[in-house]
């Protein structure tokens, strides 16, 4: 319960009163009393500390966030590298099978031509 002093030391500061000393008129009773002001120096005091774990802890996560994208980035990266050697070996692969291919026509061709001119010649 927030109450207004009427003391002549403090006089119109606002404090806290635990409302059951209040209602029961206790004096000297060890109950929560606390000047306002110095409630929230002390609560922007917690507050900061609180602020710094959470600063702590999102400094924490931002870490393992990176460190997890760089291990994230890498395995795509060696993926698509093994893909594109992959792709790469099959081109190879087909372009040398078709050169041989033509090399055996070229060759067929020629013989034939030499032949041709034989006959012809």
């Amino acid at each position: 319960m927030e109450l207004v002093s009427k003391s002549s030391n403090n006089p119109y500061r606002r404090y806290y009163h635990c409302g059951y000393a209040v209602s029961k008129k206790l004096s000297n009773d060890n109950h929560t009393f606390k000047w306002v002001d110095e409630a929230y120096l002390d609560e922007i005091e917690a507050l900061k500390m609180k602020n710094a774990s959470l600063a702590a802890k999102l400094e924490t996560v931002t870490m393992e966030r990176n460190e997890f994208e760089r291990i994230v980035f890498e395995n795509v990266q060696m993926k698509l590298e093994k893909e594109i050697f992959e792709r790469v070996e099959e081109a190879l692969v087909e372009s040398s099978s078709t050169m041989k291919k033509m090399m055996v026509v070229v060759v067929v061709l020629c013989m034939g031509m030499v032949g041709f001119s034989k006959l012809f010649g």
